[in-house]
């Protein structure tokens, strides 16, 4: 659905554009600027602050860099006072909240969340959970999240069970 693989049967589109109709590199920064990805394992540069590693974000989807953009989304996910530490010093949870951040900070048409609040505690799950209704309301985008967490259950009043058969 994030057009990571190439698409093999029907269409998949984002914005009124067919992702199957890209070349490989507009692909990418297509993706970049219009989805988010949150995925189980956070994909962060470990020897990088935080800071550094948000803003790379839009620097590969070229788009402008915002460190206003920056401290705002830390601030909401309570790491602003993280933003020059770097990675490998962070606590899983607070990696998490890292990766969530770079999903969210080129505001994206669409936001797919593997199992985003699986490392939380309750309290940042709750506030994870809720920063994500949060930024796919004001944006207009569409939210997609997977998960086995039933913490989440009550949050979403659209699901989709799929069972092991």
């Amino acid at each position: 659905m994030g057009g990571l693989l190439k698409i093999q049967k029907g269409t998949v589109e984002v914005n009124n554009q067919d992702l199957a109709l890209f070349s490989e590199a507009h692909a990418d920064r297509f993706r970049g600027q219009h989805i988010g990805f949150i995925f189980q394992k956070n994909h962060l540069i470990s020897a990088l602050s935080v800071k550094k590693n948000l803003l790379m974000a839009p620097w590969l989807a070229n788009m402008k860099q915002d460190e206003n953009r920056i401290d705002e989304v830390l601030a909401q996910l309570g790491l602003w006072e993280k933003k020059h530490a770097r990675v490998r010093d962070l606590s899983q949870g607070q990696a998490q909240r890292v990766a969530i951040a770079r999903a969210i900070l080129n505001k994206p048409a669409v936001l797919f969340a593997d199992e985003p609040t699986s490392a939380l505690d309750d309290y940042n799950c709750d506030r994870v959970i809720h920063l994500l209704l949060s930024v796919s309301e004001q944006n207009q985008c569409t939210l997609v999240v997977a998960t086995h967490d039933h913490r989440l259950k009550s949050i979403f009043p659209h699901q989709v069970q799929i069972k092991n058969q």
